[in-house]
Protein backbone atom coordinates (compact mmCIF):
# COMPACT_ATOMS: atom_id res chain seq x y z
CA UNK A 1 0.00 0.00 0.00
CA UNK A 2 1.32 3.47 -0.56
CA UNK A 3 2.47 5.82 1.95
CA UNK A 4 0.46 8.89 2.77
CA UNK A 5 1.80 12.15 2.22
CA UNK A 6 1.83 14.25 4.95
CA UNK A 7 2.42 18.27 4.69
CA UNK A 8 3.89 20.45 8.41
CA UNK A 9 3.48 24.06 7.82
CA UNK A 10 5.99 25.43 10.97
CA UNK A 11 8.40 23.29 12.43
CA UNK A 12 8.52 25.00 16.06
CA UNK A 13 7.84 22.10 19.32
CA UNK A 14 4.26 20.85 17.32
CA UNK A 15 5.49 20.77 14.52
CA UNK A 16 8.54 18.76 14.77
CA UNK A 17 7.36 16.30 16.96
CA UNK A 18 4.12 15.66 14.62
CA UNK A 19 6.84 15.23 12.10
CA UNK A 20 8.60 12.45 14.13
CA UNK A 21 5.41 10.52 15.05
CA UNK A 22 3.95 10.71 11.74
CA UNK A 23 6.72 9.40 10.13
CA UNK A 24 7.37 6.75 13.25
CA UNK A 25 3.79 5.29 11.96
CA UNK A 26 4.54 5.12 8.06
CA UNK A 27 3.33 8.25 6.43
CA UNK A 28 5.89 10.40 4.27
CA UNK A 29 6.17 13.87 5.71
CA UNK A 30 7.52 17.07 4.75
CA UNK A 31 8.34 19.70 6.99
CA UNK A 32 8.21 23.31 5.56
CA UNK A 33 9.90 25.66 7.93
CA UNK A 34 10.37 28.97 7.24
CA UNK A 35 13.49 29.93 9.48
CA UNK A 36 15.54 26.77 11.71
CA UNK A 37 14.01 23.76 13.12
CA UNK A 38 12.57 23.96 16.92
CA UNK A 39 10.67 27.48 16.57
CA UNK A 40 10.35 30.15 18.84
CA UNK A 41 10.66 27.79 21.67
CA UNK A 42 14.58 26.33 20.72
CA UNK A 43 15.64 29.07 19.23
CA UNK A 44 14.56 32.06 21.03
CA UNK A 45 12.07 31.26 23.54
CA UNK A 46 12.24 28.63 26.36
CA UNK A 47 15.69 27.52 26.12
CA UNK A 48 17.74 30.43 25.87
CA UNK A 49 15.82 31.79 28.50
CA UNK A 50 16.50 29.16 30.78
CA UNK A 51 19.85 28.97 29.63
CA UNK A 52 20.22 32.69 31.03
CA UNK A 53 18.19 32.10 34.14
CA UNK A 54 20.62 30.00 34.74
CA UNK A 55 23.69 31.98 34.16
CA UNK A 56 22.18 34.53 36.16
CA UNK A 57 21.29 32.83 38.97
CA UNK A 58 24.65 31.67 39.36
CA UNK A 59 26.31 34.89 39.25
CA UNK A 60 23.55 36.25 41.83
CA UNK A 61 24.31 33.04 44.17
CA UNK A 62 28.12 33.81 43.89
CA UNK A 63 27.73 37.75 44.51
CA UNK A 64 25.63 37.32 47.20
CA UNK A 65 26.29 34.03 49.00
CA UNK A 66 27.08 34.60 52.64
CA UNK A 67 30.04 32.44 53.26
CA UNK A 68 31.87 33.63 49.90
CA UNK A 69 35.11 35.87 50.77
CA UNK A 70 37.69 37.69 48.00
CA UNK A 71 37.43 40.89 46.17
CA UNK A 72 33.82 41.50 45.24
CA UNK A 73 34.79 44.63 43.47
CA UNK A 74 36.88 41.97 40.66
CA UNK A 75 33.71 39.79 40.24
CA UNK A 76 31.84 40.75 37.12
CA UNK A 77 29.76 38.57 34.41
CA UNK A 78 31.17 38.07 30.71
CA UNK A 79 28.02 38.86 29.18
CA UNK A 80 29.56 38.42 25.95
CA UNK A 81 30.45 34.44 26.94
CA UNK A 82 26.91 33.95 28.30
CA UNK A 83 25.63 35.34 24.50
CA UNK A 84 27.99 32.85 22.94
CA UNK A 85 27.27 30.08 25.35
CA UNK A 86 23.22 30.66 24.82
CA UNK A 87 23.75 30.06 21.37
CA UNK A 88 25.66 27.47 21.53
CA UNK A 89 23.20 25.76 23.61
CA UNK A 90 20.53 26.36 20.38
CA UNK A 91 22.88 24.90 17.87
CA UNK A 92 23.70 21.87 19.38
CA UNK A 93 19.54 21.36 20.20
CA UNK A 94 18.64 22.36 16.79
CA UNK A 95 21.83 20.30 15.10
CA UNK A 96 20.24 17.38 17.17
CA UNK A 97 16.70 17.87 15.68
CA UNK A 98 18.03 18.14 12.47
CA UNK A 99 19.55 14.51 12.59
CA UNK A 100 16.56 13.13 14.06
CA UNK A 101 13.86 14.24 11.36
CA UNK A 102 16.92 13.30 9.07
CA UNK A 103 16.94 9.96 10.37
CA UNK A 104 13.43 9.20 10.49
CA UNK A 105 13.41 10.03 6.78
CA UNK A 106 11.75 13.72 6.95
CA UNK A 107 12.29 16.09 4.31
CA UNK A 108 12.69 19.27 5.55
CA UNK A 109 12.60 22.19 3.08
CA UNK A 110 13.47 25.74 4.09
CA UNK A 111 10.66 28.06 3.05
CA UNK A 112 7.34 29.41 3.77
CA UNK A 113 4.19 27.13 3.25
CA UNK A 114 0.52 28.09 2.29
CA UNK A 115 -2.18 25.88 1.78
CA UNK A 116 -3.56 26.80 -1.64
CA UNK A 117 -6.31 24.59 -1.77
CA UNK A 118 -7.34 20.57 -0.86
CA UNK A 119 -4.24 18.68 -0.62
CA UNK A 120 -1.93 21.74 -2.21
CA UNK A 121 0.75 23.59 -0.47
CA UNK A 122 2.59 26.18 -2.05
CA UNK A 123 6.13 26.09 -1.02
CA UNK A 124 8.25 29.74 -1.39
CA UNK A 125 11.86 30.01 -0.62
CA UNK A 126 14.32 32.35 -1.05
CA UNK A 127 14.64 31.78 -4.80
CA UNK A 128 11.85 29.55 -6.22
CA UNK A 129 7.98 28.85 -6.03
CA UNK A 130 6.62 25.79 -6.21
CA UNK A 131 3.17 23.87 -5.28
CA UNK A 132 3.07 20.03 -3.87
CA UNK A 133 0.31 18.00 -3.27
CA UNK A 134 -0.22 15.88 -0.08
CA UNK A 135 -2.89 13.41 1.52
CA UNK A 136 -3.13 15.71 4.25
CA UNK A 137 -1.32 19.08 6.38
CA UNK A 138 -0.93 19.64 9.59
CA UNK A 139 -0.73 23.60 10.33
CA UNK A 140 1.76 24.65 13.08
CA UNK A 141 2.97 28.06 12.56
CA UNK A 142 3.12 29.22 16.35
CA UNK A 143 2.44 32.56 17.79
CA UNK A 144 4.75 36.12 17.86
CA UNK A 145 5.08 38.53 20.68
CA UNK A 146 2.04 41.13 20.43
CA UNK A 147 2.93 45.18 21.15
CA UNK A 148 -0.03 48.22 21.46
CA UNK A 149 -0.83 50.61 19.18
CA UNK A 150 0.99 53.29 20.93
CA UNK A 151 4.11 51.35 21.66
CA UNK A 152 5.42 49.50 18.14
CA UNK A 153 8.53 46.95 18.52
CA UNK A 154 11.75 48.58 17.03
CA UNK A 155 13.85 45.83 18.55
CA UNK A 156 16.11 48.83 20.02
CA UNK A 157 14.14 50.93 22.45
CA UNK A 158 10.81 48.53 22.43
CA UNK A 159 11.65 45.03 22.65
CA UNK A 160 10.24 41.43 22.45
CA UNK A 161 11.43 38.39 23.97
CA UNK A 162 13.21 37.77 21.23
CA UNK A 163 15.34 40.90 21.45
CA UNK A 164 15.69 40.89 25.37
CA UNK A 165 17.66 37.13 25.02
CA UNK A 166 19.91 38.62 22.81
CA UNK A 167 21.09 42.18 23.68
CA UNK A 168 24.76 43.02 23.49
CA UNK A 169 25.17 44.62 26.75
CA UNK A 170 22.75 44.88 29.55
CA UNK A 171 20.43 47.92 29.90
CA UNK A 172 20.90 50.04 33.37
CA UNK A 173 17.17 50.09 33.73
CA UNK A 174 14.12 47.94 31.82
CA UNK A 175 10.88 48.84 31.64
CA UNK A 176 8.62 45.23 31.71
CA UNK A 177 5.24 45.71 30.59
CA UNK A 178 3.33 42.21 31.81
CA UNK A 179 4.04 40.68 34.65
CA UNK A 180 3.34 36.97 33.21
CA UNK A 181 5.66 34.15 32.78
CA UNK A 182 8.19 36.01 30.30
CA UNK A 183 8.08 39.30 32.46
CA UNK A 184 8.63 37.80 35.45
CA UNK A 185 11.33 35.08 34.06
CA UNK A 186 13.10 38.19 31.83
CA UNK A 187 12.62 40.25 34.35
CA UNK A 188 14.66 38.27 37.14
CA UNK A 189 17.87 37.83 34.41
CA UNK A 190 18.45 41.46 34.05
CA UNK A 191 17.66 42.54 37.73
CA UNK A 192 20.57 39.52 39.13
CA UNK A 193 23.19 41.06 36.83
CA UNK A 194 22.40 44.44 37.82
CA UNK A 195 19.38 46.27 35.67
CA UNK A 196 17.09 48.31 37.70
CA UNK A 197 13.63 46.39 36.21
CA UNK A 198 10.44 47.39 37.17
CA UNK A 199 7.56 45.44 36.02
CA UNK A 200 3.89 46.83 35.54
CA UNK A 201 0.85 44.47 35.07
CA UNK A 202 -2.72 45.51 34.71
CA UNK A 203 -4.56 42.60 36.52
CA UNK A 204 -4.62 42.91 40.41
CA UNK A 205 -2.21 39.85 40.55
CA UNK A 206 1.11 38.71 38.83
CA UNK A 207 0.38 35.71 36.62
CA UNK A 208 -3.22 36.42 36.37
CA UNK A 209 -5.18 33.20 36.18
CA UNK A 210 -2.62 31.38 38.57
CA UNK A 211 -4.10 29.99 42.39
CA UNK A 212 -3.84 33.49 43.57
CA UNK A 213 -1.79 32.51 47.19
CA UNK A 214 0.71 31.15 45.42
CA UNK A 215 0.97 34.09 42.65
CA UNK A 216 0.95 36.37 45.66
CA UNK A 217 3.49 34.42 47.48
CA UNK A 218 5.67 34.27 44.61
CA UNK A 219 5.41 38.06 44.21
CA UNK A 220 6.77 38.92 47.95
CA UNK A 221 9.81 37.00 47.10
CA UNK A 222 10.36 38.53 43.90
CA UNK A 223 9.92 41.98 45.42
CA UNK A 224 12.38 40.57 48.26
CA UNK A 225 15.20 40.02 45.75
CA UNK A 226 14.92 43.54 44.43
CA UNK A 227 12.20 43.49 41.77
CA UNK A 228 9.64 46.27 41.54
CA UNK A 229 6.49 44.79 40.17
CA UNK A 230 3.30 47.53 40.15
CA UNK A 231 -0.28 46.03 39.32
CA UNK A 232 -3.68 47.18 38.31
CA UNK A 233 -1.18 49.48 36.13
CA UNK A 234 -2.97 50.53 32.99
CA UNK A 235 -0.66 52.37 30.68
CA UNK A 236 -2.24 54.98 28.32
CA UNK A 237 0.88 56.44 26.24
CA UNK A 238 4.29 56.09 25.60
CA UNK A 239 7.32 58.41 24.23
CA UNK A 240 10.37 57.48 23.01
CA UNK A 241 13.43 59.77 23.78
CA UNK A 242 17.07 59.73 22.83
CA UNK A 243 18.06 57.79 26.34
CA UNK A 244 15.10 56.09 26.66
CA UNK A 245 11.29 55.35 26.91
CA UNK A 246 8.68 56.91 29.14
CA UNK A 247 5.38 55.20 29.74
CA UNK A 248 2.25 57.24 31.48
CA UNK A 249 -1.02 55.52 32.73
CA UNK A 250 -3.19 55.70 35.85
CA UNK A 251 -3.47 53.01 38.75
CA UNK A 252 -6.22 51.38 38.41
CA UNK A 253 -5.75 50.71 42.52
CA UNK A 254 -6.31 54.59 43.52
CA UNK A 255 -7.09 56.61 40.24
CA UNK A 256 -3.36 58.22 40.54
CA UNK A 257 -1.40 59.01 37.07
CA UNK A 258 1.93 57.03 36.93
CA UNK A 259 5.35 57.94 34.71
CA UNK A 260 8.03 55.64 34.38
CA UNK A 261 10.88 56.14 32.29
CA UNK A 262 13.82 53.53 31.20
CA UNK A 263 16.60 52.72 29.08
CA UNK A 264 14.34 50.20 27.41
CA UNK A 265 10.83 48.12 27.19
CA UNK A 266 10.35 45.23 27.67
CA UNK A 267 6.39 43.70 26.34
CA UNK A 268 5.54 40.80 27.43
CA UNK A 269 1.57 41.26 27.32
CA UNK A 270 0.85 38.31 25.43
CA UNK A 271 0.88 36.79 21.97
CA UNK A 272 -1.14 36.05 18.49
CA UNK A 273 -1.25 33.84 16.53
CA UNK A 274 0.91 33.55 12.91
CA UNK A 275 -2.71 32.52 10.47
CA UNK A 276 -1.53 35.22 8.15
CA UNK A 277 -0.60 34.04 5.36
CA UNK A 278 -0.99 30.06 5.87
CA UNK A 279 -4.06 30.03 3.48
CA UNK A 280 -5.76 31.75 0.57
CA UNK A 281 -7.99 34.51 1.87
CA UNK A 282 -10.78 33.17 0.26
CA UNK A 283 -10.10 29.75 2.02
CA UNK A 284 -13.05 28.26 4.60
CA UNK A 285 -10.59 28.40 7.69
CA UNK A 286 -12.26 29.06 10.74
CA UNK A 287 -11.07 31.13 12.98
CA UNK A 288 -12.06 31.49 17.04
CA UNK A 289 -13.17 35.41 18.08
CA UNK A 290 -9.47 35.84 19.34
CA UNK A 291 -7.77 34.97 16.02
CA UNK A 292 -6.81 31.61 16.47
CA UNK A 293 -7.63 28.68 14.70
CA UNK A 294 -10.71 26.69 15.50
CA UNK A 295 -10.67 23.15 15.43
CA UNK A 296 -11.98 19.65 17.21
CA UNK A 297 -10.93 17.44 19.74
CA UNK A 298 -9.09 15.73 16.82
CA UNK A 299 -7.40 19.17 16.13
CA UNK A 300 -8.66 18.81 12.74
CA UNK A 301 -9.78 22.26 11.40
CA UNK A 302 -13.16 23.42 9.37
CA UNK A 303 -10.87 22.55 6.09
CA UNK A 304 -11.26 18.54 5.29
CA UNK A 305 -7.67 16.72 6.13
CA UNK A 306 -6.36 19.83 7.74
CA UNK A 307 -5.20 19.47 11.14
CA UNK A 308 -3.79 23.09 13.36
CA UNK A 309 -1.85 22.41 16.45
CA UNK A 310 0.34 24.29 19.09
CA UNK A 311 0.30 28.27 19.86
CA UNK A 312 -1.97 28.45 16.62
CA UNK A 313 -4.83 27.01 18.48
CA UNK A 314 -5.01 28.98 21.44
CA UNK A 315 -5.56 27.95 24.88
CA UNK A 316 -2.30 27.51 26.57
CA UNK A 317 0.60 28.96 24.79
CA UNK A 318 3.04 26.00 25.87
CA UNK A 319 5.52 23.94 24.20
CA UNK A 320 4.59 21.28 26.41
CA UNK A 321 0.89 21.66 25.45
CA UNK A 322 2.26 21.77 21.70
CA UNK A 323 4.00 18.70 22.00
CA UNK A 324 0.41 17.16 23.28
CA UNK A 325 -1.44 18.54 20.01
CA UNK A 326 1.82 17.18 17.80
CA UNK A 327 0.76 13.53 19.06
CA UNK A 328 -2.87 13.62 18.75
CA UNK A 329 -3.01 15.11 15.26
CA UNK A 330 -0.35 12.68 13.96
CA UNK A 331 -1.66 9.77 15.14
CA UNK A 332 -5.26 11.02 13.81
CA UNK A 333 -3.35 12.11 10.37
CA UNK A 334 -2.31 7.79 10.24
CA UNK A 335 -5.56 6.38 10.64
CA UNK A 336 -5.65 6.10 14.60
CA UNK A 337 -8.00 7.54 16.94
CA UNK A 338 -6.78 10.29 19.30
CA UNK A 339 -8.33 13.33 21.16
CA UNK A 340 -7.15 16.05 22.99
CA UNK A 341 -7.40 16.16 26.64
CA UNK A 342 -6.35 19.23 28.87
CA UNK A 343 -7.40 18.27 32.23
CA UNK A 344 -4.02 18.31 32.89
CA UNK A 345 -1.93 20.39 31.70
CA UNK A 346 1.35 21.53 33.62
CA UNK A 347 2.77 25.19 33.33
CA UNK A 348 5.99 26.51 35.21
CA UNK A 349 7.70 29.55 35.62
CA UNK A 350 11.25 29.60 35.48
CA UNK A 351 12.00 32.50 38.66
CA UNK A 352 14.13 31.86 41.43
CA UNK A 353 13.14 30.26 43.00
CA UNK A 354 10.13 28.49 40.37
CA UNK A 355 6.72 28.35 40.79
CA UNK A 356 4.97 25.41 39.22
CA UNK A 357 0.54 24.57 39.26
CA UNK A 358 -1.67 22.17 37.07
CA UNK A 359 -5.04 21.44 37.35
CA UNK A 360 -7.68 23.83 39.06
CA UNK A 361 -6.67 26.80 41.55
CA UNK A 362 -8.79 27.41 44.53
CA UNK A 363 -10.56 30.19 42.33
CA UNK A 364 -11.11 28.23 39.61
CA UNK A 365 -12.95 25.21 42.21
CA UNK A 366 -15.10 28.01 44.03
CA UNK A 367 -16.39 29.18 40.29
CA UNK A 368 -17.83 25.33 39.84
CA UNK A 369 -19.03 25.53 43.05
CA UNK A 370 -16.75 22.54 44.09
CA UNK A 371 -16.46 22.48 47.80
CA UNK A 372 -12.85 22.10 48.46
CA UNK A 373 -9.85 21.24 51.44
CA UNK A 374 -6.59 22.59 50.92
CA UNK A 375 -3.41 21.03 52.17
CA UNK A 376 -0.41 23.54 52.51
CA UNK A 377 2.93 22.27 53.54
CA UNK A 378 5.38 25.93 54.07
CA UNK A 379 9.32 24.97 52.92
CA UNK A 380 10.64 26.19 56.14
CA UNK A 381 9.81 22.85 57.33
CA UNK A 382 11.72 20.91 54.55
CA UNK A 383 15.02 19.90 55.27
CA UNK A 384 16.06 20.20 51.50
CA UNK A 385 14.84 23.63 51.64
CA UNK A 386 16.25 24.64 54.78
CA UNK A 387 19.62 23.56 53.30
CA UNK A 388 19.21 25.52 49.98
CA UNK A 389 18.57 28.31 52.24
CA UNK A 390 15.53 28.66 50.26
CA UNK A 391 12.72 28.31 52.80
CA UNK A 392 10.14 31.14 51.69
CA UNK A 393 8.26 28.86 49.26
CA UNK A 394 5.47 26.24 49.46
CA UNK A 395 3.28 23.10 48.18
CA UNK A 396 -0.34 23.81 47.70
CA UNK A 397 -2.55 20.79 46.82
CA UNK A 398 -6.24 21.23 46.26
CA UNK A 399 -8.45 18.09 46.29
CA UNK A 400 -12.29 17.86 46.61
CA UNK A 401 -14.08 17.96 49.80
CA UNK A 402 -16.12 15.04 49.57
CA UNK A 403 -14.11 12.43 47.38
CA UNK A 404 -10.48 13.75 48.38
CA UNK A 405 -9.63 13.72 44.27
CA UNK A 406 -6.92 16.01 43.82
CA UNK A 407 -7.83 18.77 41.51
CA UNK A 408 -4.90 21.41 41.67
CA UNK A 409 -1.09 21.59 42.88
CA UNK A 410 0.38 24.78 42.78
CA UNK A 411 4.21 24.92 44.15
CA UNK A 412 6.92 28.11 44.80
CA UNK A 413 10.40 26.08 45.36
CA UNK A 414 13.35 25.84 44.12
CA UNK A 415 12.97 23.25 41.02
CA UNK A 416 9.45 23.05 41.07
CA UNK A 417 9.01 22.40 37.51
CA UNK A 418 10.89 18.91 38.58
CA UNK A 419 8.44 17.45 41.55
CA UNK A 420 5.46 18.33 38.61
CA UNK A 421 4.78 14.63 37.12
CA UNK A 422 3.52 13.29 40.27
CA UNK A 423 1.20 16.09 40.54
CA UNK A 424 0.44 15.94 37.43
CA UNK A 425 -0.24 12.49 36.89
CA UNK A 426 -2.37 13.11 40.28
CA UNK A 427 -4.92 15.36 38.70
CA UNK A 428 -5.07 13.54 34.92
CA UNK A 429 -5.90 10.24 36.54
CA UNK A 430 -8.08 11.61 39.22
CA UNK A 431 -6.19 10.14 42.30
CA UNK A 432 -7.03 10.51 45.91
CA UNK A 433 -5.04 12.26 48.27
CA UNK A 434 -3.90 9.06 50.04
CA UNK A 435 -2.25 8.35 47.03
CA UNK A 436 0.79 10.88 47.32
CA UNK A 437 1.16 9.63 50.54
CA UNK A 438 0.94 6.40 49.62
CA UNK A 439 4.52 5.80 47.73
CA UNK A 440 8.17 6.92 49.13
CA UNK A 441 9.78 10.18 48.72
CA UNK A 442 13.74 10.28 48.15
CA UNK A 443 14.78 11.60 51.80
CA UNK A 444 15.85 14.79 51.83
CA UNK A 445 14.18 16.45 48.87
CA UNK A 446 11.88 19.19 48.61
CA UNK A 447 9.29 16.41 46.98
CA UNK A 448 8.79 15.52 50.50
CA UNK A 449 6.50 18.47 51.26
CA UNK A 450 4.38 16.77 48.80
CA UNK A 451 2.67 14.10 50.77
CA UNK A 452 2.78 16.31 53.84
CA UNK A 453 0.46 18.91 51.57
CA UNK A 454 -1.74 15.66 50.85
CA UNK A 455 -1.93 15.34 55.02
CA UNK A 456 -2.26 18.63 55.93
CA UNK A 457 -5.74 18.86 54.08
CA UNK A 458 -6.82 16.05 56.08
CA UNK A 459 -5.04 17.21 59.12
CA UNK A 460 -2.63 14.37 59.32
CA UNK A 461 0.42 16.42 59.00
CA UNK A 462 3.46 14.92 60.31
CA UNK A 463 6.11 17.70 60.15
CA UNK A 464 4.13 20.77 60.99
CA UNK A 465 0.85 21.49 63.13
CA UNK A 466 -2.58 20.66 61.82
CA UNK A 467 -3.71 23.63 64.01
Amino acid sequence: MDRKNLMIIGGGPGGYLAALRAAQLGLNVTLVEENRVGGVCINVGCIPTKYLTHQSALFHQLKTGKNFEGPLAEFRLNWSKVQQGRQTVVDRLVKGLEFLLSRNRVQIMKGRGRLEGPGEVKVTTSDSEFTLRADKVILATGSRAADFPFLRFDGKRVISSTEALSLPEPPASLLVVGAGAIGLELGSVYQRIGTDVTILEIMPNILPGTDVATAQRLERILKKQGLKIYTRMKIESAELEDDGVKLKGISQSDGRPFEFKAEKVLIAAGRRPNVEGIVRDDSPLRLQKSGFVEVDSRCQTSIPDVYAIGDLIGGKLLAHKAYHDALVAAENVAGHESHLDYRAIPAAIFTEPELATVGLSLEDAQALGIEVKVGEFPLQANGRAVTLESTEGVVRVIADKKTDEVLGAHLVAPHASEMMPVLTMAVARRLKLKDLDSIIYIHPTISEAIPEAALKASGLALHILNQ
